[in-house]
């Protein structure tokens, strides 16, 4: 079976970088140190023209929690759907109960937004109180895969929870391994978690083209460096595409 490398994508920058890496798919979104939120409709227009690798889109509406009230999943529905008319492979998306459940009416309607695009269930799978029983959910509500870290901050930490996850999904689901994926750990984390499907931002911080800058303005967090931001590396794109491609158990 072949290894997939999926790049967490937070500018068209990043989508021309996993085009250039040779990557299978993108996850489209913004906002990356808030986790990732929903990229705008020019952000999905242009990542799907770029031809390059599939385009999976996040809708999350906002920062924090996956609990979301009827107008946060109105506004989810209507993201999906534009998604879908836009032309992405699929939507990358869930939600959550406050007892730790997954929220199925919720899903539920992501799932009929969808329609024939593959939906994918994300990280908010890592905050569920118990992962089998909310993988058996999500696998019978035709979830296509699930984005996780095995519920510890990194992938490699959760190593041990990817492996038993993948098992028990028995094909039902596709396991994506993510978090803290790099070229230094990829291998393990395929040797001994059994998926076939890493997701990784490969990033690297590169430096604004402002020469006049004004230090004492601020427009987020008081020590946030206005002057640098974070984007994928086509170079460690390559690296962790080469390492998985050509990973043969």
């Amino acid at each position: 079976m072949k290894h997939l490398l999926e790049i967490c994508a937070a500018d068209i920058q990043s989508v021309h970088a996993a085009k250039a890496a040779g990557a299978d798919r993108v996850e489209l979104c913004c906002a990356l140190s808030e986790g990732g939120l929903t990229p705008s409709a020019g952000q999905i227009k242009a990542a799907i023209e770029v031809n390059g690798p599939l385009v999976n889109v996040l809708i999350r509406p906002r920062c924090g929690d996956f609990v979301y009230d009827e107008a946060e999943i109105e506004e989810m529905v209507a993201d999906i759907e534009f998604a879908r008319n836009a032309g992405a492979n699929a939507v990358v998306v869930g939600a959550l109960l406050p007892d730790g459940e997954v929220d199925v009416e919720a899903c539920r309607r992501f799932k009929s937004a969808a329609g024939a695009m593959k939906i994918t269930f994300h990280r908010a799978f890592d905050m569920v109180k118990d992962p089998f029983a909310s993988l058996d959910t999500i696998a019978g509500l035709g979830f296509d895969k699930i984005l996780t870290s095995g519920l510890k901050p990194t992938a490699l930490e959760g190593k041990e929870m990817l492996r038993k996850l993948n098992e028990y999904s028995s094909g039902r689901i596709s396991i994506i391994a993510a978090s803290g994926v790099n070229p230094g750990n990829a291998l393990e984390i395929l040797e001994s978690t059994g998926v076939n499907e890493l997701h990784a931002s490969a990033s690297h911080t590169i430096g604004s083209p402002m020469r006049f800058r004004n230090e004492t303005a601020k427009m987020g967090a008081d020590d946030a460096d206005e002057f640098s931001r974070s984007t994928t590396s086509e170079e460690k794109a390559a690296l962790l595409a080469q390492i998985i491609h050509n990973y043969n158990p």
